[in-house]
């Protein structure tokens, strides 16, 4: 019998197994994939390597969650900072996303001129700073009385914050502001949907900001890719099993049954590193479903379309680039597309992952036709703006958020938005009120991203007492 059982290997869930398990416990992880990794993994088509989504591994920095987290389970990954975290196109505009601020602000003054642009950023940098400065505060949903005072640890986050936490994003930057010129709207709304998963109008400004600081935060690529960090994050779990979907959880006595297509497993606790919205079909018991099931009306249905493209071409690319275009692409949500090419250029060869925001509502009817409109739109925006031409394409292909179900078992892709409507209180925790069940991941507390899912794991090693 496992100490535990996590079940899914993304960001948190395979964080979370390698830190119990450098503290002694026995741990299993599942994972339905060939992959480890979730959203974040690498995989292969046609023999070329690509990042299934996340390319980045930002705030792995002294102070900030992430290097805490790892650091801890003795993880010294093999990265390379990058000055620039991204070049933002938009309108024939090139914004180059400095992490230094000052650079950052000329950038922004040579395309958006404002006389108030050193004023807010400088608030934006501020605030995200004594964010992750601030340290003690936990959250627990296990009961009222746990939740009535794990609330009251983030009494000096609301005092310090408070100005920020009770006006939108859109409404604090039109005070800030005045009049906000169009074009200059756009570009902010495409950067904090990046982070934040929504829009100005639905975050508060503390989430904005946090969200558009993203880049003043240390941001690194993974060599070798994120198959490479997944390998390394999880060498010291004791049993790691690949190709294994877990297809029902019952709990017997005190501990958990789990069984998969291969064989029955059994573990004292278990942490889910499933989305909340599908957690529920892990379970065929009423009352473990309903746990799950009172979470399905924060799901915002959000997906998305990936474009993959191997290019063998001696062009020459930063890591990360965003087009802004002035309309939506068909079947998306979203007016941007965002553009990382590989860390590898090797023997010519270079991959592209390109991905915008949809509903997965969208797919479930004529499937085929979208896939290839949306997905020439997309291609066509990048053969476009890096002036490739068709022999420099040696693979192109996409994915749904359908093809996210078929692979890593969840259709919604981005997290859970910290919105205005569904801010801390009405947020998953990393606990449940099931005793021995945990969860863990961009659905749960604290935020999505490397560091919001850090935090999470942080606060899940503190409900566990380990």
């Amino acid at each position: 019998m496992f100490d535990f059982a996590v079940v899914g290997s993304g960001a948190g869930g395979s964080s979370i197994a390698s830190l119990l398990s450098k503290k002694g416990y026995r741990v299993a992880l599942f994972e339905k994939d060939t992959n480890l990794g979730g959203c974040s993994s690498s995989f292969k088509h046609k023999g070329y390597w690509y990042n299934t989504g996340a390319t980045t591994l930002a705030g792995y920095e002294d102070g900030h969650v992430v290097k805490e987290v790892f650091d801890e389970i003795g993880l010294d990954p093999n990265l390379k900072e990058s000055e620039l975290s991204m070049e933002v196109i938009h309108k024939g505009k090139i914004t180059k996303r400095y992490r230094e601020l000052s650079k950052f602000v000329r950038e922004l003054q040579k395309n958006y001129p404002s006389q108030k642009h050193e004023q807010f950023w400088n608030l934006v940098y501020r605030i995200n700073q004594e964010f992750y400065q601030l340290k003690g505060y936990y959250y627990s949903n296990k009961n009222i009385i746990a939740k009535l005072f794990s609330l009251f640890s983030f009494l000096p986050f609301v005092i310090k914050f408070r100005k920020y936490l009770f006006i939108s994003g859109e409404d604090f930057i039109k005070r800030c502001y005045g009049e906000v010129e169009q074009e200059y709207k756009e570009f902010l709304e495409a950067q904090v949907l990046i982070v934040a998963q929504a829009k100005l109008k639905e975050i508060s400004f503390f989430t904005a900001a946090v969200a558009l600081a993203y880049t003043f935060n240390k941001n690194h690529h993974v060599a070798g890719g994120f198959k490479k960090l997944f390998e390394d994050l999880t060498k010291n779990v004791e049993s790691v099993f690949k190709n294994t979907q877990v297809l029902n959880i019952d709990k017997i006595g005190n501990y958990f049954e789990l069984e998969t297509a291969q064989e029955k497993f059994y573990a004292k606790k278990v942490i889910l590193n499933s989305t909340v919205y599908q957690s529920d079909q892990l379970f065929s018991k009423k009352r473990y479903k309903e746990e799950f099931e009172r979470y399905k009306k924060l799901d915002n249905h959000q997906g998305t379309f990936v474009v993959y493209i191997t290019l063998k071409t001696d062009k020459k690319f930063d890591y990360h680039y965003q087009i802004i275009k002035e309309k939506c692409f068909t079947h998306a949500i979203s007016n941007s597309v965002f553009i990382s090419f590989s860390d590898d250029f090797k023997d010519g060869y270079v991959s592209i992952t390109a991905s915008t925001h949809t509903n997965y509502r969208i797919w479930y009817d004529q499937y085929q036709s979208k896939k290839e409109k949306l997905q020439g739109e997309i291609a066509q925006e990048i053969i476009q703006t890096f002036k490739l031409s068709k022999d420099e394409v040696v693979d192109l292909f996409s994915a749904t958020p359908l093809t996210f179900k078929r692979y890593i078992n969840r259709e919604q892709v981005g997290g859970n938005p910290i919105t205005m409507k569904n801010f801390l209180v009405k947020l998953p925790a990393n606990d449940t009120h099931i005793e021995g069940l945990y969860q863990v991941g961009d659905t749960t507390f604290a935020a999505q991203g490397w560091p919001g899912v850090m935090m999470g794991v942080k606060n899940l090693a503190r409900l566990l007492d380990v």
